[in-house]
């Protein structure tokens, strides 16, 4: 594994680095993997000198205790064996530290990368996170990180052991007999040879391996997720072929690697078969010559024994190593992966005081390869002001939203709050002075009030009680089964879709933002929420900038401002009685519309 560069791609594919620069990579981004390295290393040799103990120990034992000059000596044979001894209870000792300080650091450098990916595929975009499928992105903090960690624990103590195996007993070999040392690194030519071929097909193989389980996961994911559409449509055959699709293509590309590794490990086998049988010839002629006593063959024996193992136990581990590579590049994927949305940090300011007006100075964007979803958006909006943003589905009106809380940058132009770029704020600053509340009303797998104090952890029960009174929503919360402490399920699926929001709007109240940016937050409700919920976002929106993209136009009436987009651009701004009044306008058009729906 030696090979740098790169590895060939498939055609349209960027090439691979080799195994060797990917695996100096992730060394790099785990520095804690390279700490106390050489002492661990020291210790794996003295292991291993503890093993080459024994066939030094059958050597003197058959050439001075039992063939000594003298005939056989007892207590020679006894010194020796209680030596032997003694080397073996301290490489055993020796074993078990460097073994136990490799899971430590390992366990305590992957969790680092682990957090660093996450946080990393967290700081992306919300449009590369669209891009790619959720149980592959999981994979790689999962998965991925798994797959080395297990190798790290196992296999790379089994190599780091194997290595001093390697070297110490190469060295006694070569002071025992060289001529015996050279026949047996002939044999082992060819397997090394085999080996370095095999090497370039599992890497291939082991990243189609990781990239098929990322795959599985993603399915696996969705159909958990859509369980409920699922049952609805009656397509769980259909779903279920499609988890055996992706379950079957794991088994081969994963059968397609095993192959290729036991066609690698045979190699070896050959190897240590050939080094043996060669030892034996040609250990006898040198014996018979007088070149060799019968104590340095038997010894060299156990000693070509100790060679052939770690080179046996290198093709073994080839497989897990190429496993745990292949999942190093699909972390080192996702780092490489700039956020396109950047926090400037230290770099950056922080949000004037006070009220928060927005400008929209000449704001387009579009999505890769897509069309326009906005287009030379111009536009101010006051501070303390309801705006209602209202158009037909696919006019852009949620792009809007989330350029105006930076989840995506602007193609063109710059949206500003209070005169200062979006691109020049700090995260901390934006996300403690800009809420939104989504469409779905995400909530997390706990309590209500675990979910409420997402926003302000100091928050104690009281006050919490305190804002569902202030909202009106006291009755509410009290014909709850545990009031504050009611699990709310996996992303809140324990309550409805308008109890969700009543939830989310509290968690927009504690946070105290001077803009609040809500996506449809009266989508998809019945009437009797909806009439909590408007009055509930009254409260809510008092006294600060709002910003609501309204699908049902009955948030628009009570909108200080409504502003109207068609296909990307902003067609129409003004009072609802006045663009209402404008006949023919698109305004007039969807609210009649909306009218229609409503009796």
């Amino acid at each position: 594994m030696s090979d740098l560069g790169t590895l060939p791609a498939p055609a349209g594919e960027p090439a691979r680095p080799r195994a060797m620069a990917t695996i100096r990579r992730g060394l790099s981004l785990s520095p804690e993997l390279r700490t106390g390295l050489a002492g661990t290393i020291g210790l794996a040799i003295l292991q291993m000198a503890g093993r080459v103990a024994v066939p030094v120990a059958v050597q003197q034992g058959i050439d001075h205790g039992i063939n000594g000059p003298g005939g056989p000596d007892p207590r020679a044979v006894l010194t020796i064996v209680a030596l032997t001894l003694v080397a073996l209870v301290i490489s055993t000792m020796c074993g078990y530290l460097m073994t136990r300080r490799l899971f430590t650091v390992s366990e305590t450098a992957l969790g680092g990368l682990r957090s660093r990916t996450f946080r990393h595929i967290h700081d992306l975009s919300m449009l590369h996170q669209q891009s790619e499928r959720r149980g592959s992105m999981v994979s790689r903090v999962t998965g991925d990180v798994d797959q080395i960690s297990q190798f790290l624990q196992t296999g790379g103590v089994q190599l780091m052991l194997a290595s001093g195996q390697l070297v110490v007993s190469t060295v006694v070999m070569f002071a025992y007999s060289w001529q015996l040392t050279v026949v047996v690194l002939l044999a082992f030519g060819p397997s090394v040879a085999v080996i370095r071929l095999f090497q370039k097909r599992l890497a291939a193989a082991y990243r189609a391996v990781r990239e098929r389980s990322g795959v599985m996961l993603g399915a696996i994911a969705e159909s958990v997720v859509g369980a409920t559409v699922i049952r609805s449509f009656g397509v769980a055959g259909r779903t279920e072929r499609r988890l055996d699709t992706a379950v079957e293509d794991l088994r081969l590309a994963q059968q397609k690697a095993m192959r290729t590794s036991v066609a690698s490990f045979s190699s070896g086998e050959l190897g240590g078969g050939l080094a043996l049988s060669g030892v034996v010839v040609a250990g006898v002629l040198l014996g018979v010559d007088g070149d060799l006593t019968v104590g340095r063959l038997t010894a060299f024996l156990f000693l070509v024994t100790l060679f052939i193992q770690p080179v046996q136990i290198a093709t073994e581990q080839l497989n897990e190593a190429q496993n745990a590579v292949a999942g190093w590049r699909r972390i080192l994927d996702v780092l490489d992966v700039d956020p396109d949305v950047a926090d400037p940090d230290d770099r950056g300011v922080a949000l004037p005081e006070g009220p928060l007006s927005v400008r929209f100075d000449h704001v387009s964007f579009r999505y890769p390869g897509g069309p326009v979803v906005l287009a030379d958006v111009d536009l101010t909006l006051d501070a303390r002001r309801k705006y209602a943003v209202v158009g037909e589905t696919g006019s852009g009106k949620t792009t809007f939203a989330k350029l105006l809380t930076r989840l995506m940058d602007p193609a063109e132009g710059v949206v500003l709050l209070s005169g200062v770029a979006l691109t020049d704020v700090r995260f901390s600053s934006l996300r403690s002075r800009v809420v939104m509340v989504p469409q779905d009303g995400f909530l997390f797998d706990a309590t209500i009030a675990e979910n409420i104090r997402f926003a302000e952890p100091s928050l104690t029960d009281g006050q919490l009680r305190e804002a569902f009174t202030e909202l009106g929503l006291e009755d509410w919360l009290a014909g709850l089964p545990a009031g504050l402490e009611t699990p709310v399920g996996e992303r809140g699926e324990s309550l409805s879709v308008g109890e969700r929001q009543l939830v989310a709007l509290v968690r927009a109240y504690v946070a105290d933002p001077d803009l609040l940016v809500l996506d449809e937050a009266t989508s998809a409700v019945d009437p009797a929420t909806e009439v909590r919920l408007q009055f509930a976002l009254d409260l809510v929106t008092r006294g600060r900038t709002t910003v609501a993209i309204a699908h049902r136009l009955s948030t628009a009436q009570a909108a200080d401002e409504v502003i109207v987009v068609d296909a990307g651009r902003v067609v129409q701004r003004g009072p609802h009685a006045r663009l209402v009044a404008e006949e023919g306008s698109i305004y007039a058009k969807l609210y009649a519309s909306w009218l229609e729906q409503t009796r």
